[in-house]
């Protein structure tokens, strides 16, 4: 920590209007390794988080008559820096969020993607003009920045879900509050620091660090001075942010909750699903929100693909590739799951047990079904749970038995099938015969409980953004 702390951008105060603010009370950070306390950080209150929008807000007009290509710019050296310093920031992502160093610096190359995709769409904004149906009149349509946006993220990606609603916000002309994970807030203070160096105007980007993520949000949703909400996290969160900001109908992006299908056919390329499955399982420890939560392999092949993917899994290091999960209730929950699960009939594998701190080894289950609490619920963890099917109307069937729809995967050789199924799977986002499928030019978002509104890809402006028609005669 004595190396992290000499860095110019590790930074333990609030960023509100361009100034950094210890605020009257402080919040312990611990590393999720073992629980030791990393070190403390401005613990906002109600009046910072007010005075974060007041700042914001007053910055608007300046920042959204700026032209694109000079917003487009300064966010083209925010993601310059960020390359620059990726292994500072990375050691300090490790700290704060328990991720193997080698797989923060990759979270961070993606994470200033955003703002290098978003330079380059701040330019593409485009507005149309309409044939008129009246004799002399015109019919003009252009996007405005719908104003101040209330940005709220989560602890388990904190560098790459921020950057993916700030490009965007910023591209559009629009200034942000951000409210990072309390769990995770030195990264996001980190890139405010960055953002000086950057160029990024005073007021425009404000970070309030808080222990009361319910009093932010209630600031945020109900303020008159924020026109929309942002925000990743758990489906029961986002139906409250939603609830609280009906009454003035802000514009809302909700990316929740998710419970992914990862399934093997029968004609399935064996060696790539093995590899697919465990970049979808074991990213980031399994604690992210498309991770592969039902596993599902065709009878046919069953035998061999377990055994193929539990070689992989032996491999794997504790500290090297797998993580510490987050914090101890994180630990309970999975192993909730598994115990739960093994009551029920399931066979634990491999693994199946916590290790020193909060870390828990990488664990195979067989013999799943609907009645366990796993099939339902997230795992968040490094727990691969295992069903069995037999046919292709069977498994579609069951991979859409969820109340969520984030993201889906399969493997299959059959061109048919993949259409087929592809269309057939009610989910935003479908990796077939791929593992990993986050890309800043893709549309990332889900369907049903897993929320509405898509991050990244030209589409991600739009959430942003107003629509505004004329009619103009001479």
């Amino acid at each position: 920590m004595s190396d992290i702390q000499k860095l110019s951008y590790y930074k333990t105060d609030a960023f509100i209007g361009g100034e950094w603010v210890s605020g009257a009370k402080r919040f312990d950070v611990d590393n999720p390794a073992d629980g030791s306390v990393i070190t403390n950080v401005a613990d906002c209150d109600r009046k910072l988080v007010e005075q974060a929008v007041e700042a914001a807000y007053e910055s608007w007009a300046e920042w959204a008559a700026m032209g694109a290509e000079k917003r487009g710019e300064i966010l083209g050296r925010w993601a310059a820096l960020m390359h620059e310093h990726i292994g500072g920031l990375a050691a300090i992502m490790t700290a704060e969020q328990g991720k193997p160093i080698k797989e923060a610096k990759s979270e961070l190359a993606y994470a200033a993607g955003f703002f290098e995709w978003f330079a380059g769409e701040a330019r593409r904004s485009y507005g149309d003009i309409i044939p008129s149906p009246f004799e002399g009149g015109r019919i003009h349509v252009i996007k405005q920045p719908v104003g101040v946006c209330g940005l709220i993220t989560p602890w388990n990606f904190p560098a790459a879900m921020l950057s993916r609603k700030i490009g965007a916000a910023f591209a559009a002309g629009c200034p942000v509050v951000c409210k990072p994970a309390s769990q995770t807030p030195l990264s996001a203070l980190a890139l405010a620091a960055l953002a000086e160096k950057a160029g990024v105007p005073k007021g425009v980007l404000n970070i309030v660090t808080s222990s009361d993520a319910k009093m932010v949000g209630e600031v945020l949703c109900t303020h008159p001075q924020v026109a929309k909400i942002s925000f990743t996290g758990s489906t029961a969160v986002g139906r409250l942010l939603m609830e609280q900001s009906a009454p003035q109908l802000k514009r809302l992006s909700l990316e929740l909750g998710g419970n992914a299908p990862f399934i093997v056919f029968d004609d399935a390329d064996i060696g790539a699903a093995v590899e697919g499955l465990m970049a979808a399982k074991f990213r980031n420890t399994g604690q992210a929100c498309i991770a592969a939560n039902r596993i599902y392999v065709h009878e046919a092949v069953y035998d061999g693909f377990v055994d193929a993917f539990e070689a992989r899994v032996e491999d794997l290091t504790i500290g090297k590739d797998i993580g510490p999960l987050i914090d101890d209730k994180a630990v309970e929950k999975v192993s909730r799951l598994v115990e739960d699960a093994r009551s029920k009939g399931a066979v634990v594998r491999l693994g199946g047990k916590g290790g020193k701190g909060r870390f828990y080894a990488p664990t195979i289950i067989e013999g799943c079904t609907p009645e366990m609490d796993l099939f339902h619920e997230e795992i968040f963890g490094p727990v691969a749970a295992f069903y069995k099917f037999s046919s292709e109307d069977e498994v579609v069937v069951a991979a859409n038995d969820t109340e969520y729809g984030l993201a889906a995967y399969f493997y299959t050789q059959n061109l048919g099938r993949s259409m087929r199924v592809f269309e057939a799977l009610v989910y935003g986002m479908v990796g077939v015969n791929a593992g990993a499928i986050s890309t800043p030019v893709a549309p990332f978002g889900g369907v049903k409980q897993s929320g509405f509104g898509r991050e990244g890809s030209k589409y991600g402006m739009d959430e942003y953004q107003n629509v505004k028609y004329t009619l103009l005669f001479e």
